[in-house]
């Protein structure tokens, strides 16, 4: 991993900058005039030129500053967007069903954006930006169609410097009895569930339909767990299950966030005098990091 500065180039100050998403293709040309096209890998890399004219304090303290802490090419830093910082729709508020997750191992995942929706995608389907730089406190995630919430307990963590959701260790008992109620309430022997975490049930005999389902632990007892599942109309309990609350293979995890990407310089400053107190540093070259 390169070295890389935590902190967002100023978008306040910037002017006449313009972007563009770039896919690495690689084209050969045959001698019967044939192209053969190979997708190296499906992660758009992003393109900056941006353009500044401010003062020469400001720019030397706001953006040649950077430049130096940065050492040039050397190190990364965060950009905002403006027309592509949020999973919703590119710039609306986040939602815990914006995007799928990547998961990365047991319990843990990876924020992620795809592009191209509104029509058929490639069998090898949408692209992908992987979400290393996440603003703190916008990060929201749900397992199913149900968001995650880290109250009264904390469910996952998010780094928002690897863009990595991790969530609490699994914790799982064998049920004994299930209700048929409007909450449902599950034996479960001597446990350490806490109001606020989510349980999900599988393996099940007779209340079959609460397999695959998750729910909100709302009261527990020494040997019970209260769910917000509504058992009412389910078949009878008649053996066995078990609840975790870690995500399960068979549930689909999402999440949404606003994000920075992570970029270096490209090029040199060139400054130039305007007017006595005036500089302007045009053109700068800017580049996404894939891998920061």
């Amino acid at each position: 991993m390169a070295e890389f500065l935590e902190e967002r180039l100023p978008v306040d100050v910037r002017m006449g900058a313009s972007y563009a998403d770039e896919f690495n293709v690689e084209i050969t040309h045959t001698n019967g005039g044939s192209e053969y096209r190979r997708l190296v890998h499906q992660y758009p890399v992003r393109h900056f030129t941006i353009h500044y004219t401010l003062t020469t304090a400001d720019l030397w303290s706001r953006i040649i500053a950077l430049y130096h802490r940065a050492y040039g090419m050397l190190a990364g830093f965060r950009v905002k967007v403006k027309d592509d910082f949020s999973t919703n729709a590119n710039t609306a508020a986040p939602t815990a069903l914006d995007q799928p997750l990547l998961r990365l191992s047991a319990g843990v995942y990876q924020l992620q954006k795809q592009y191209g929706a509104g029509a058929t995608p490639l069998g090898i389907g949408l692209p992908v930006r992987t979400l290393f730089k996440p603003v703190a406190g916008t990060v929201k995630v749900a397992i199913g169609a149900m968001e995650i919430l880290n109250t009264p307990v904390v469910n996952w963590t998010v780094s928002t410097t690897t863009g990595q959701v991790a969530f609490a260790a699994n914790k799982s008992r064998s049920i004994t009895a299930i209700t048929k109620a409007a909450a449902a309430v599950a034996t479960v022997g001597s446990h350490t569930f806490l109001v606020g975490e989510s349980v999900y049930f599988s393996g099940v005999a007779g209340m079959t339909q609460i397999n695959g389902l998750r729910g909100q632990i709302t009261a527990i007892g020494g040997t019970t767990i209260t769910v917000a599942i509504n058992s009412t109309a389910f078949s009878t309990w008649t053996s066995g299950g078990t609840v975790q609350t870690q995500p399960q293979a068979a549930e689909a995890l999402t999440a949404g966030c606003e994000f920075d990407i992570p970029c270096r310089f490209n090029s040199r400053i060139d400054v130039q005098h305007v007017a006595l107190n005036v500089r302007e540093a045009g053109d700068i070259d800017i580049v996404e990091l894939l891998n920061p």
